[in-house]
């Protein structure tokens, strides 16, 4: 553990990440609903499994179970006393996975409101909600914070900067872009990926870049990653594309790029710069295999 360990392993070389959880979850049986990171206590030899699936794929970065892991999020299912304790327990069983030569990634996702003036909470009351969530993955042997999925870079910026005062060994910053009529990549709030990025580098993020994305063909992630890149200047970036643009069967969103549609990519994001590629939404072990063996 610790930012010099990731950090220089970084330097030299692209690493992998995982791909997708909750629907590895989904087909273990999570029901809608259902707190998925309670499994770090409820059911941890599932999620172990999949971290370990992952892991033997060739991901150098295993994700904890963590996405919904925020106090805030957690008081919905009555648990929010509990952050800590689950969040701890979720990086202890990525850890497991990981061995001595892979790296813990400590997922943080949005806290599930709006600041204010938008919406109800205070920047003091989201510090707080970060911290507990935060201090609970570095308990549990985190090498670096992961905040994800965010659509607003002043959540981004609190959320960062928590992470480097609860003294995270490293920490990456990544957001979700949808393309807007005129072509470009932005955020929900409408932040172009300059800003995004910029404001997440200036927080302290140690690595910035883009996971997830709304209706984005896995042309739109090449050309995302270049900007990414580029927006990052001297700072590594980072690009966790969807298995694709998703498809609505029923209720259900299926994404058909294959394994081996998302080895065809990576030399495109390898080209474009970025330093860390994994996968998000409707990838599997095996995409991340093809992927990894892109990279290698």
């Amino acid at each position: 553990m610790g930012a010099s360990r990731f950090l220089d392993e970084l330097g030299r070389r692209v690493l992998v990440c995982d791909g997708a959880m909750g629907t590895q979850l989904i087909a273990r049986g999570l029901r809608s609903g259902e707190c998925s990171v309670l499994w770090n206590s409820d059911r941890r030899d599932d999620v172990l499994a999949i971290h370990r699936a992952y892991r033997e794929a060739g991901c150098d970065l295993i994700t904890t179970n963590t996405f919904g892991g925020s106090p805030s999020v957690l008081a919905r299912h009555g648990l929010e006393e509990r952050a800590g304790e689950l969040n701890a327990a979720a990086a202890r069983l990525a850890r497991e996975a990981a061995g001595p030569s892979g790296f813990v990634l400590g997922d943080v996702g949005p806290f599930g409101d709006f600041l204010e003036p938008i919406g109800d909470t205070s920047v003091e009351q989201a510090r707080d909600i970060f911290r507990r969530q935060i201090a609970g993955l570095i308990e549990g042997g985190s090498d670096a914070i992961l905040v994800e999925t965010m659509s607003d870079p002043a959540e981004a910026e609190v959320a960062v900067a928590v992470a480097r005062e609860a003294g995270a060994p490293a920490v990456i910053a990544t957001y979700a872009f949808q393309k807007s009529a005129d072509g470009s990549f932005r955020t929900m709030m409408g932040n172009d990926v300059a800003d995004a990025l910029g404001r997440a580098r200036a927080a302290g993020a140690d690595v910035v870049g883009a996971n997830c994305g709304t209706s984005l063909s896995l042309g739109d992630y090449a050309v995302l990653a270049g900007e990414l890149a580029k927006a990052a200047g001297g700072t590594p970036s980072i690009i966790q594309p969807n298995a694709g643009s998703p498809r609505m069967v029923g209720d259900s969103a299926v994404y058909d790029a294959t394994p081996e549609d998302m080895a065809a990519l990576v030399p495109r994001l390898l080209a474009a710069g970025v330093r860390v590629i994994g996968g998000c939404c409707g990838t599997t072990p095996a995409h991340l295999k093809a992927m990894a063996a892109a990279v290698a």
